[in-house]
């Protein structure tokens, strides 16, 4: 493998958000759109309040700007080095990756190789991994990870590697001494997730990083729902392998990067998971998205600069979502995850007595989910919440509320009225 070469290198926002505004959505105008309990006949939901957040995020008004002339102008391939235009988008590029760099808590540009998102990262960081060395062959993760770190995990397992999938509590967090009781001579890698994208947990990154570190074990950490939305550091705890999405935190969608630790222990070796031109240290061959990859800069910029106090302004909102709905629902809302270790924008409620298939449907004005994007297309229960204890009734009865930059306190107020009417309409 060959190393990537250093390259030279108020509780409110100032302004209110801008973003790319999505058309009006009617489902009424589905013929097969027939029921009697109907929130979207209000004239004031002619289109979805937005609280999914945790699946994508919309593209910031300054991101945007920042890509344009990288879309147009400036329009070069970042590998073309005999030209302006090939030169011009490879300064970007550059700039880019050291902006991001930093954002994520380091210094060395060569730690990040760029990706088409998290998933991509997680795969390359696992089956990388795994693939360049040989001698050990025992992986650890929780069973609450997202699939795109499960499936490559479990994919391992049936190539001939041990897997062990830690349980979680009822509140979703795993027991550090869990995993150190799983660690073997021939432990490989612990992957951890920062931030869960259903429940919003936050896992003991730092203490499980320290241990893994420790005894010699590689350390991977999903970070796509906690970058830029907590404080969040890749340097500060010694992180190995960090994933990241810029869809996440307002950015384009098709990129991301996988952070790679370059100095203090022994250097990591990774085997690319596609090859075809040597670009990324020849770890992820492929043109560079200049526009997707600037924007992606930004949004991490934008995201850390304003995380403090967007923290609070969304903590603030979220615990107000979940008080109204408590007090309005008694004895039927039962909180997902635990109450104060878990990210701001998130609130993950299951409805008892309640057939959650029609719940949702009934929440057609607004766009929320009741489990991760990347799971939705199953129809079975979230394993998330399985694995928490709750009963399938329960699990397919639940919401998961993503709450961002955009969400204001009159969309919370519309919101709590819209889930008790369609909650008591079932009473």
């Amino acid at each position: 493998m060959l190393p990537i070469p250093v390259v030279a290198a108020s509780r409110s926002p100032p302004e209110p958000p801008r973003f790319c505004r999505m058309p009006s959505l009617d489902p009424s105008s589905d013929p097969s759109y027939d029921r009697s309990f109907d929130p979207s006949s209000d004239p004031s939901s002619s289109s979805p309040i937005y609280l999914d957040h945790h699946a994508t995020t919309p593209l910031d008004a300054r991101v945007l700007e920042s890509m344009m002339p990288y879309l147009q102008r400036d329009f070069g391939n970042a590998a073309s080095r005999t030209h302006a235009f090939g030169w011009r988008a490879e300064a970007a590029v550059d700039d880019a990756r050291e902006r991001i760099a930093h954002s994520l808590g380091g210094a060395d540009v060569s730690e990040i190789v760029f990706t088409s998102g998290a998933t991509e990262s997680n795969n390359l960081a696992i089956l990388g991994l795994a693939e360049a060395q040989t001698g050990k062959r025992h992986l650890i993760t929780i069973v609450t990870e997202h699939p795109s770190v499960l499936d490559p995990c479990r994919a391992l397992r049936r190539r001939g590697y041990e897997l062990t999938e830690i349980g979680v509590n009822e509140e979703g967090l795993v027991d550090l001494s869990d995993i150190e009781s799983a660690i073997r001579d021939d432990t490989l890698l612990i992957s951890v997730m920062a931030a869960n994208s259903e429940i919003g947990v936050l896992q003991p990154i730092a203490e499980i990083a320290a241990s893994s570190r420790s005894r010699g074990i590689v350390f991977h950490c999903d970070a796509a729902q906690a970058v830029g939305k907590i404080d969040f550091d890749a340097g500060r705890d010694e992180l190995d392998l960090v994933s990241v999405s810029a869809h996440k935190i307002y950015g384009p969608k098709g990129v991301g990067c996988l952070r790679i630790r370059r100095s203090g222990r022994r250097r990591l070796r990774l085997e690319p998971r596609q090859y075809g031109g040597g670009h990324e240290g020849g770890l992820r061959s492929g043109t560079l998205d200049v526009a997707g990859i600037v924007g992606f800069a930004k949004a991490i910029e934008i995201c850390c600069a304003e995380q403090p106090d967007e923290a609070v302004r969304l903590t603030e909102l979220r615990d107000d979502l979940r008080d109204r709905l408590a007090v309005q629902l008694p004895g039927q809302t039962i909180l997902n995850g635990s109450k104060d270790r878990r990210l701001p924008g998130n609130l993950n409620l299951s409805f008892e007595s309640v057939d959650g298939d029609r719940l949702i449907t009934d929440l057609a004005g607004l766009a929320i989910s009741s489990g991760s994007a990347c799971s939705s297309a199953t129809p079975e229960p979230s394993p998330v919440l399985l694995a928490l204890g709750r009963s399938e009734k329960l699990a397919r009865a639940s919401i998961r509320f993503g709450l961002g930059r955009g969400t204001t306190r009159e969309e919370i107020t519309i919101a709590v009225d819209r889930v008790v009417a369609a909650v008591r309409a079932q009473g």
